[in-house]
């Protein structure tokens, strides 16, 4: 099978396309893939270091303003369907899916005017606008959230998860704690904001690591590049004395160390949702109220309703009221073991399968 997927501009985007990608390669090593982005996009940095083909367009996104900036947007939507037209004539796919961002608009659009096969998959509980507009042209939508099946024509949808979360799935406990220079048998913390952090969070963290200090459970903190030079400076030689605490500027193999964690605090992204429910970890929930529609406030909310997850928002988000929720949740074992329940209730683990599924009904009839 060959098959085409697009889609860029962050992680939340990216990650999952190469998570089908990784599962298609194991139960069909034949395959071919050409994964198609925009020249702006973290898919840039990314696709690189696979062995996966990549070709970069030179697209971007609407201002929400009225501005000449739209102009140039459209002429470059355009320009991008006519080159995505000969890329995919070229490669000849059986089927091409997008993932999101405007690159995969422009591509998804090509590919259903080409009358190829075509299916979009939706990270999110509130679709963002370049799946909206695909909706009508494409075969089949893909859906992380119940939640979002209202946006989508009931016909074409299906819920399908987050190919991030099987590829999580089955990890298993280990020692890699230990690399961290922590205890691998001791309660551990997972804080993690995305790879660039957040600032808001990191004022936060900062202002509690001496509390945290004096706990019985200890912390693994990722900051992000771009906050952990400012961290550092804050605590200065203190530093030392959080033996409990490790502070680290990324974390590679966030996928073992989530598995091998007892709570996560962080963003509502969509994959880091389908990582946690599918290893069934509880979590404080933050959600940035910087994204289109304050979808990971929804993104969390439906955690929330469960008893998964508890949520801070940005707004109200203290050191005191952090470090009580996490108090709160370590230190009853009850309330942990319910929550990681629920958490794993809202997995699908299986999330891979279902897509190639949804592939394999368009292309196969």
């Amino acid at each position: 099978m060959k098959i085409v997927l697009t889609g860029g501009g962050t992680g939340g985007h990216i990650y999952p396309a190469l998570a089908f990608i990784n599962y298609v390669k194991e139960i069909d090593p034949t395959a071919e893939f050409l994964y198609i982005g925009a020249q702006r996009g973290l898919e840039n940095k990314i696709l690189p270091q696979t062995d996966i083909p990549f070709v970069a367009l030179e697209i971007q996104g609407f201002k929400r303003k009225l501005t000449l900036d739209n102009l140039k947007t459209i002429q470059l939507f355009m320009k991008s369907v006519k080159q995505a037209k000969k890329l995919l004539k070229e490669f000849q796919p059986d089927v091409v899916i997008g993932t999101g961002g405007y690159v995969s608009g422009a591509v998804m659009y090509a590919a259903a005017k080409l009358k190829i096969p075509t299916i979009i998959h939706e990270q999110n509980s509130v679709p963002g606008v370049t799946n909206k507009f695909l909706a009508r042209y494409v075969d089949r939508i893909g859906i992380s959230f119940e939640d979002s099946a209202s946006y989508f024509p009931a016909s074409k949808t299906r819920l399908v998860g987050n190919p991030r979360a099987q590829e999580v799935r089955g990890i298993e406990k280990s020692s890699i704690l230990e690399k961290y220079h922590l205890d691998p048998k001791k309660k551990t913390v997972l804080i993690f904001a995305g790879s660039q952090g957040a600032k808001k969070i990191n004022d936060a963290i900062i202002k509690a690591l001496p509390t945290f200090a004096k706990k019985d459970y200890q912390i693994l903190y990722s900051t992000g590049e771009r906050y952990y030079e400012e961290l550092e400076e804050s605590i200065g030689m203190t530093k030392d004395a959080f033996v409990n605490i490790s502070i680290q500027p990324y974390i590679n193999q966030m996928a073992e160390v989530m598995a091998n964690c007892d709570l996560l605090i962080g963003r509502a992204g969509a994959s880091s949702i389908a990582e946690l429910t599918s290893l069934g970890l509880p979590a404080i929930l933050i959600p940035s109220p910087y994204v289109t529609n304050d979808h990971q406030t929804k993104n969390a909310q439906s955690l929330v309703e469960v008893g998964a997850v508890a949520m801070i928002t940005d707004a109200e988000l203290t050191e005191t009221n952090l470090v009580a929720k996490v108090d709160e949740i370590m230190n009853q074992p009850a309330l942990h073991e319910q929550m990681a329940q629920a958490s794993k209730t809202q997995g699908i683990p299986d999330a891979a399968s279902r897509l190639y599924a949804l592939v394999e009904e368009i292309v196969k009839g």
